[in-house]
């Protein structure tokens, strides 16, 4: 082998040499995007899973809050009409927070969902305060029982016999007049109450 081809293997070998230094940091960066990427996949499924088990237990405590709910109200034998009120209200109040902390473990800033949750709670609750305070007054009602179907009451300008309580009104008769009174009228107000003895009736 003469000197000039040896020039020339020496001279392909470090030509190769040059291109693989140059192709190195291309191919390094890929592997490290590559390696990025993977960490990035399996943090999000993590989260993921752990916000499907946040909310797999939130779902477990609200099924299991009903129906102490529940137990207690016949317990107590309060209505039922109250009791699945409060039943409904634990569970919609408990799916909220549940979503809310899973949305949190994801990474999502939560503090403008709760803000916006928060200013919405208030302004429909301006907006139905009259309706809201019949039911808690219903609510208050059925609870303590101030008077009971078949007793004659007088509020105000209304007087009549107790048919019906129901969580908005209280249905009244008086002959052949039917009057529904919001719970929030006999609720704030001084209430007579006779039972059908003591009308004569």
């Amino acid at each position: 082998m003469n000197k000039r081809s040896v020039y020339w293997i020496l001279i392909m070998i470090l030509s190769q040499n040059f291109v693989f230094a140059q192709q190195e940091p291309n191919i390094l960066g890929r592997i490290g995007i590559e390696a990025n990427f993977s960490d990035l996949i399996m943090d999000w499924v993590e989260k993921i899973g752990v916000s499907v088990l946040i909310l797999f237990v939130f779902w477990v405590l609200a099924i299991v809050i009903r129906k102490i709910i529940r137990k207690a109200g016949n317990a107590t034998g309060i209505d039922s009409s109250v009791v699945n009120l409060l039943a409904r209200m634990a569970n919609v109040g408990l799916w909220i927070v549940g979503i809310v902390t899973a949305l949190g473990t994801v990474g999502i800033n939560v503090s403008a969902i709760v803000a916006s949750l928060g200013l919405t709670g208030f302004a429909v609750g301006f907006a139905l305060k009259d309706s809201i305070s019949n039911l808690l007054s219903g609510v208050l009602i059925l609870i303590y029982r101030p008077f009971r179907v078949g007793q004659w009451i007088s509020v105000k300008s209304f007087e009549g016999f107790v048919m019906a309580i129901d969580l908005r009104y209280t249905s009244l008769e008086q002959g052949d007049e039917r009057i529904l009174v919001p719970n929030s009228l006999l609720f704030t107000n001084p209430i007579s109450i006779r039972t059908k003895s003591e009308t004569g009736n």
